[in-house]
């Protein structure tokens, strides 16, 4: 995923969800320790262009591994590229933040995300059946 300023937060969303579709990232005004959960009050808009609100202007591929923590991927944004993001799994019909998470690999929150959507398909499938 190149990261540069010319870029809006929605088009590095999409790119992200793409390839892991049981998650996605937000991004916010503030930055956040591994463990702890951002406010939504303090999401950032996804039409807005990344070089609007960072301070650290470089330019990057930044390679995203399955088998990368979310708090490393987090802290790859907040540090490399400036840009504070929280990751979030899908769970039913609500998206939750990973922050007592932070230590499972983007394979594991995805695949634990993915889980809960069949579990929540299957359930309405069997409920309609009966």
């Amino acid at each position: 995923m190149w990261i540069r300023d010319d870029i809006a937060i929605q088009e590095i969303k999409q790119a992200f969800s793409k390839k892991f579709p049981g998650l996605k990232i937000e991004f916010y005004k503030e930055h956040h320790e591994a463990g702890e959960g951002s406010p939504q009050k303090a999401i950032i808009d996804e039409r807005v262009k990344i070089g609007d609100i960072r301070s650290n202007h470089q330019e990057g591929d930044l390679q995203i591994l399955a088998d990368m923590p979310v708090k490393k991927l987090e802290a790859i944004f907040d540090h490399q590229y400036g840009l504070h993001v929280q990751v979030f799994r899908k769970s039913r019909n609500l998206w939750l933040q990973t922050t007592a998470t932070d230590h499972w690999t983007l394979k594991e929150q995805n695949e634990k995300g993915l889980q809960t959507n069949d579990e929540l398909s299957y359930g309405t499938i069997t409920e309609r059946m009966d």
